[in-house]
């Protein structure tokens, strides 16, 4: 006698779909397309840095005051800059771009709320995607470094996917700077804290990430980081 195969005794436990709709050789073509689409603008576009952070970050507030500063820093600095598009922090960040004459790219997710693309993006640098993993394509291999502003799991999740490809190696080592010490002061000691002490991560990747509060300073470590660590060369990211 032979042991039954465990499948074919839990086969009729096993979980049906409720509803599920044929996928189509289609759907790779409009993911082929926004591939294409997005490649072709961005490669005629210069060394960028990518504003992230809340699109709810009204007008008045300070920190939406601070990524336009930012933006601007930057692009006297000679950077273009990238966002997502839309309102709040990404606004402010394409603002500045457009207020100092610099590059000022929009990545566009079509969603049901929040999301409408900003009025201070250059025209043929507007893109839209309705895959997330294609915009992240787009914001990771074209930065030289990446801002983050007070924003929430959006935000939180373009941070940590940022840091995991750097953190991994599937990128160059670039900077990550967290502004308003304020907010993300409490993740950074966390950070260290919980996740390092149960060596969830190793002593190094904390250097990964730096939290200041000015322009000035994010312009600093930018700077030195090209200059020190880079010696001025300047490159996308990774090659698909």
């Amino acid at each position: 006698m032979t042991d039954a195969d465990p499948k074919d005794i839990h086969s009729h436990k096993r979980k049906k779909w409720s509803d599920l709709k044929a996928e189509n050789s289609w759907t790779m073509f409009k993911v082929i397309a926004e591939f294409v689409d997005g490649l072709e603008i961005m490669n005629k576009v210069g060394p960028c840095v990518s504003i992230f952070g809340s699109a709810r970050t009204q007008p008045d507030h300070p920190s939406y005051q601070l990524a336009v500063e930012i933006a601007r820093r930057m692009v006297d600095e000679g950077y273009g800059i990238i966002t997502g598009g839309g309102p709040g922090i990404m606004e402010a960040g394409n603002k500045g771009a457009s207020m100092a004459g610099g590059e000022s790219v929009g990545l566009n997710i079509q969603l049901p709320f929040e999301q409408n693309n900003n009025p201070y993006i250059d025209p043929g640098l507007n893109l839209n995607f309705n895959y997330f993993f294609i915009r992240k394509v787009m914001f990771v291999k074209y930065a030289q470094a990446f801002v983050v502003l007070p924003g929430g799991f959006g935000t939180l999740d373009e941070l940590f996917e940022v840091l995991t490809l750097v953190q991994t190696n599937k990128v160059s080592p670039l900077p990550v700077i967290l502004v308003d010490k304020s907010y993300w002061g409490g993740l950074k000691e966390w950070i260290v804290s919980v996740m390092a002490r149960e060596k969830k991560i190793s002593p190094k990747d904390i250097d990964l990430i730096h939290v200041v509060d000015t322009a000035d300073e994010v312009a600093g470590i930018i700077n030195n980081f090209y200059n020190e660590e880079r010696q001025g060369r300047l490159e996308p990211n990774y090659q698909l």
